[in-house]
């Protein structure tokens, strides 16, 4: 599994300009996938309380739809750099008749493609974030997915929010925590590293 690392992240966002800093920050945290990010309205999103709800997708036809499963409908919370630029961002968001925050410039569904090519792919090349030719590393929106669930999984002392399981699987809108465990249980950390162990003693025993 190819997941963006820290750095790179980091580099991207300082690199991220125009209408699709919005985004791609917000794919940057929370996860979400490329078809729920096209079908967001401002109706499920509550700045206010700093989150927000899936509750419907755009498919690759821009078809509007439920979420690929009941697990796909859930709310999650917003940091404070998403909250903050999106506030911004809905002051010359393109309105239209389905209120979506991320929209074509005509209000309609965005195709996946220009996010793509227009959005992601410039950043990350502005950022460095590249293959040896230069073109854009990750193609697609699935790697800043992977990279989230790396940050929910990865422990607070290495940057990341040491989420359990359970939780990992809600924010990701997986369907089974199975689903959750295969993909991602290799990047939660081992049981038996001796000097997490050695710590833990001398807190339990002095």
């Amino acid at each position: 599994m190819n997941i963006p690392s820290p750095e790179e992240i980091r580099a991207v966002v300082a690199n991220l300009k125009g209408r699709w800093r919005p985004l791609v920050l917000t794919a940057i945290f929370t996860g979400l996938r490329a078809s729920e990010l096209r079908g967001l309205r401002w109706f499920d999103v509550d700045l206010k309380n700093a989150q927000l709800t899936v509750s419907q997708r755009a498919d690759r036809f821009n078809t509007i739809g439920q979420p690929k499963s009941e697990s796909g409908q859930r709310t999650l919370p917003l940091p404070p750099i998403v909250v903050n630029t999106l506030r911004e961002w809905k002051l010359t968001c393109p309105k239209g008749e389905r209120d979506l925050v991320f929209p074509n410039g005509a209000g309609g569904i965005e195709n996946l493609s220009n996010i793509l090519t227009r959005g992601l792919a410039p950043a990350m090349i502005a950022a460095g974030v590249v293959t040896k030719h230069g073109k854009a590393k990750y193609t697609g929106l699935h790697a800043l997915r992977h990279f989230y669930a790396s940050w929910c999984i990865n422990r607070s002392k290495d940057g990341g929010l040491e989420l359990p399981l359970k939780v990992v699987q809600h924010r990701l809108g997986h369907s089974s925590i199975q689903m959750t465990s295969d993909v991602y249980g290799h990047l939660f950390p081992r049981g038996d590293d001796g000097a997490e162990l050695a710590a833990a003693q001398k807190v339990l025993l002095g």
